[in-house]
């Protein structure tokens, strides 16, 4: 395959996610994130690998600016700070390094958005059990039928495909227009 056939491919998993990830859900992500960074609760963000850089991005993306000069936005990624992710691993689990932070910093009427492409990531799907306890609404961001982070998603965002690769491009197009969304109603 060369690279006009790959970059055909991922249109038309574009066009597919266009018509699988409803306006409806998107726009609930979008009311969530904004309604918690307007009444200043954060968004909290995690993933792994690549996911985890995507976090990164998000919040990024939020406490700078997408494409508006506005105030700063109150998003933290989980997955960027070493000292937090390695004393705790080393010392505790892994699997509950996100569920550790978000009782830190999780808060009702917060958010936590988590990154996972099978959905199935044991310190993903923990965090968001830490997240329903503390009464914060959950997104996950996931690939097709977003596995065990379905059941605990008020709000899911799956990819509707099974391709780790595949997966994170739609997810960068996902979050992006989140991120437009969003900085766009809360620069009003």
């Amino acid at each position: 395959m060369g690279i006009g056939d790959y970059c055909l491919d991922a249109a038309r998993l574009m066009e597919e996610t266009a018509r699988h990830v409803s306006d409806a859900c998107m726009e609930a992500a979008i009311v969530a994130v904004t309604e918690a960074l307007t009444h200043d609760r954060a968004l909290l963000v995690c993933g792994n690998g690549g996911s985890a850089s995507d976090a990164m991005h998000i919040t990024g993306e939020l406490v700078g600016r997408f494409l508006k000069e506005r105030r700063g936005l109150k998003a933290i990624c989980l997955s960027s700070n070493p000292a937090v992710l390695t004393a705790w691993a080393n010392d505790y689990d892994y699997a509950t390094v996100f569920s550790r932070q978000v009782e830190a910093f999780g808060e009702t009427g917060g958010v936590l958005l988590g990154l996972s492409t099978s959905g199935n990531s044991a310190n993903v799907v923990k965090a968001f059990e830490e997240a329903r306890r503390q009464g914060m609404t959950t997104i996950g961001m996931t690939g097709l039928g977003g596995g065990k982070l379905a059941a605990l998603s008020d709000i899911l965002l799956d990819a509707p495909s099974r391709s780790t690769p595949a997966i994170q491009q739609i997810h960068v197009c996902l979050y992006h227009y989140l991120c437009e969304e969003v900085e766009a109603r809360c620069a009003l």
